[in-house]
């Protein structure tokens, strides 16, 4: 199983980024997949997943400006940032979950976003 995460950089407060992952290996659509994040001193967060079911969940702190979405045909999962504080500044991980459960065990090796003030 491989995750390859792309799209992080530096962006100014108020900008935008979007996040991709590609999934390979038994990952497929019997699989959640989603995105946490991780800054300094903190531990790794949930930022936006999404069930096999298409059931999404967001943390509050990125409701109504973060969106995931999933396509299942490319066996990709974006995540869509607006309106970025400097707060998000983080390494974003996609993860994804064994077919048929909901625990996250497989993680991709992370990406950058600085978001500047």
């Amino acid at each position: 199983v491989q995750l390859q995460a792309s799209g992080g950089g530096l962006v100014q407060a108020g900008g935008s980024l979007r996040l991709s992952c590609a999934a390979s290996g038994s990952i497929g659509s019997a699989s959640g997949m989603g995105w946490y994040r991780q800054s300094p001193g903190n531990q790794r967060e949930l930022v936006a997943t999404m069930s096999r079911g298409g059931t999404i969940r967001y943390a509050d702190s990125v409701k109504g400006r973060f969106t995931i979405s999933r396509d299942y045909n490319k066996n990709t999962v974006y995540l869509q940032m607006n309106s970025l504080k400097h707060e998000d500044t983080a390494v974003y991980y996609c993860g994804a979950s064994r077919p048929w459960s909901t625990d996250y065990i497989y993680w991709g090796q992370g990406t950058q976003v600085t978001v500047s003030s």
